[in-house]
């Protein structure tokens, strides 16, 4: 089975290793020796307002996106169904409700925020190559999302992606991924997939790594007095 279908044995049993290894190595590398590089160079003051709309709304929408994502992927199916939600019922009810939301608020977030970097000349000409790489990157991750969820789906109304690619995904974890369940699986999909994981093995080497940057000492730290400077 293998010798007949060697490219697809290495993009679904090979290639996520190789990103998530990079991920994780590349994060520890760059924690450890280049920990001051860990920040994203702020825009604000070049360009504000569309700044905060599409920032806020895809900061939103990326966080309800990102755990969807694991309830419809790291969940297995028959721990709903032990709880007695229905397949029928937690598509039609829960993903898609949930699902179209949150990946509306991170869609429209992510457009504001890439028109904004390229068409402001002052923000376009103070971004880094791998700033506009990395908007772009997630521009179309994001739009292959959706496309995903509510085009290519209802077009393929057979395929079940909790009895395919979620299955093949927690696969991952125990280090067994049978490539097989990718074979049938609708193309927009696997292309979500592969930039998905793409983007995980170039995360540490761009300003995405500051999503784990905690600020941990707002938490501890003392309150800044902030006092008038007195009138003469």
């Amino acid at each position: 089975m293998i010798a007949s279908h060697p490219f697809q044995f290495f993009l679904w049993s090979v290639y996520p290793y190789l990103m998530l290894g990079s991920f994780v190595f590349g994060t520890i590398i760059r924690f450890a020796f280049f920990h001051p590089t860990v920040t994203a160079k702020s825009s604000e003051l070049l360009e504000k307002k569309t700044l905060m709309i599409g920032s806020i709304m895809f900061h939103v929408g990326i966080i309800g996106v990102f755990f969807g994502h694991i309830m419809g992927v790291l969940i297995p199916k028959s721990w709903t169904a032990a709880l007695g939600i229905t397949d029928e019922f937690y598509h039609h009810v829960i993903a898609v409700p949930a699902g179209a939301f949150f990946g509306i608020l991170a869609t429209v977030g992510v457009y504001i925020l890439c028109f904004r970097r390229f068409h402001d000349h002052r923000v376009f000409h103070a971004s880094s190559t791998g700033d506009l790489l990395v908007i772009v990157a997630l521009t179309a991750e994001i739009t292959l999302g959706m496309l995903s969820s509510f085009v290519s789906g209802p077009l393929n109304p057979s395929f079940n992606y909790r009895d395919t690619l979620a299955v093949w995904a927690r696969q991952i974890f125990m280090f067994h991924p049978d490539f097989r369940l990718m074979l049938q699986t609708p193309l927009l999909y696997k292309c979500h997939v592969i930039f998905g994981f793409m983007i995980f093995g170039a995360f540490p080497y761009t300003r995405l790594v500051h999503a784990l940057a905690l600020p941990w000492q707002y938490v501890y730290r003392r309150f800044i007095v902030y006092r008038r400077r007195p009138q003469i």
